[in-house]
């Protein structure tokens, strides 16, 4: 039987949340060590590309207070006093730019699928990674290590939908991935645009976006005029009881559909047949059987 990897459970079954007790000597799998800053190598795998630095100056400022709350998570480099960092790359670099020589870790194995994996799950959870780079993450483990779109989705805590559509951000032109990445437009315009079929339309589309500064709702309904859609007509609202009742007598008797429609004081009744003989029919109780031999 195939171990579990317990992935699916989020950082919070891997990284205990709250006190510890500072150790130190030959790193242990599992137990926390107070681990050497400069000995500790970024996550070659890690999602997220970029950081804000306002944010990484206020954790600096929390760490030279209070200290780092929450250990980071490493496994083992090539050499035994090495280590490459698995998830907590922003408490590892806040730590560095507070001057401490030492970050409280746990030292971990995984793999280079786990590496990727933990920093993805930490990253999501906590809702630091950008679209893109969430998509890229999702297409390493779907491309390099084969991993089918629910199994993503289940190691994430995302439905299959979810991780599916984040992919297909990806299939965009590099313009508008560009314009996602730098905050221009949002995830909800971005996937609009992928209701366009060509690269060009899209990228006309997003030229049309930004100079008009356009909306989600707006740049659907752009979307859909370019697509050749009609844009949806807004439901009629429903006859009045007493126009449905008139409605109900006329068709009990002429034995057929007929509506009735008001336009100020006036309006129109229009009665339906279908057959030829329907109509004669209706055309005699109408206008008399005399009338119509004649």
């Amino acid at each position: 039987m195939t171990k579990k990897s317990g992935l699916g459970k989020g950082l919070d079954a891997l990284i205990p949340v709250g006190d510890f007790t500072p150790m130190s000597g030959a790193p242990a799998s599992g137990g926390v060590l107070q681990l050497p800053v400069n000995a500790i190598a970024p996550n070659p795998r890690q999602p997220r590309t970029s950081f804000d630095s306002a944010e990484l100056a206020e954790l600096a400022a929390s760490i030279r207070e209070h200290g780092v709350i929450q250990p980071i998570l490493v496994t083992r480099g090539e050499k035994h006093d090495h280590f490459t960092l698995v998830a907590g790359e922003r408490r590892l670099m806040a730590a560095r730019q507070a001057g401490l020589d030492t970050i409280p870790a746990i030292v971990r194995e995984a793999s280079e699928q786990e590496q990727l994996e933990l920093a993805l799950i930490e990253n999501v959870q906590r809702a630091d990674l950008g679209p893109l780079e969430t998509a890229s993450a999702y297409h390493l483990l779907d491309e390099e290590f084969g991993l089918s779109h629910e199994e993503i989705a289940a190691r994430v805590g995302k439905s299959r939908t979810a991780v599916t559509n984040t992919l297909r951000l990806l299939k965009l032109p590099a313009i508008v991935q560009q314009s996602l990445a730098e905050q221009k437009i949002t995830e909800g315009h971005a996937r609009a645009l992928l209701g366009l079929a060509t690269p060009q339309s899209q990228v006309a589309a997003l030229q049309t976006i930004l100079k008009q500064a356009l909306n989600v709702r707006q740049t659907e309904e752009l979307v859909r005029r370019l697509s050749g859609e009609k844009p949806q007509s807004a439901p009629k609202p429903p006859a009045p009881p007493e126009i449905k009742a008139l409605e109900e007598r006329l068709r009990g008797h002429f034995g057929t559909k007929v509506t009735l429609s008001r336009r100020g004081k006036g309006g129109t009744m229009v009665i339906h047949y279908y057959s030829d003989e329907e109509l004669e029919s209706l055309l005699g109780q109408i206008l008399g059987d005399s009338e119509i031999r004649s």
